[in-house]
């Protein structure tokens, strides 16, 4: 039986990091299914479809990767997907108190469904797509932060909105 899990996340915008826990994610299984989660509550910068889109780019080719969305309950989305595994990435002990208790959570759900943390690898361990944001709105550099991809995206999209211009001195 092929193993299968989900890696979920808002990904806006996808980060090395989250790249990184996702090349390691596909030596573990046999397909990993990157799942864009779709919160209408959340103000993202990118459209679902953008997100998809952009990550469907990254990994184009690879076959064991695949690229989806879902805006049900994530172990009713595990669950259609025939996984078993929550794949999580953890950062700091912050990331770990919220993440259990999501897991606990997803358990008492579904029992057959198991969490997967995974550490950030050190160079990646202080990155965030917030803060990837904050910083690409202030015209700083994000390189080395996220794809070379997701870069241009980024000046793109914040020239569009008005953003990532200098603040004029006067």
């Amino acid at each position: 039986m092929k193993k299968v899990a989900i890696y979920p996340g808002s990904f806006d915008p996808i980060t090395n990091g989250h790249v990184d826990i996702i090349e390691r994610g596909v030596e573990i299984f046999d397909e990993l299914i990157v799942a864009v989660a779709h919160n209408p509550q959340k103000a993202n910068l990118f459209s679902e479809k953008e997100r998809v889109d952009m990550i469907r780019q990254i990994f184009k080719g690879r076959k064991n990767i695949e690229v989806d969305s879902f805006s049900c309950l994530l172990v009713d989305y595990v669950a259609r997907r025939q996984a078993k595994v929550i794949m999580k990435g953890l950062r700091f002990v912050s990331d770990f108190e919220y993440e259990f208790q999501m897991a606990l959570t997803n358990r008492r759900m579904n029992s057959q469904i198991e969490t997967l943390f995974m550490m950030a690898s050190e160079p990646y361990s202080y990155l965030s797509s917030g803060l990837v944001k904050e910083i690409a709105s202030l015209e700083g550099s994000v390189s080395g932060m996220v794809p070379k991809l997701v870069e241009k995206r980024l000046r793109e999209k914040l020239q569009k909105k008005g953003k990532g211009k200098k603040d004029a001195v006067s």
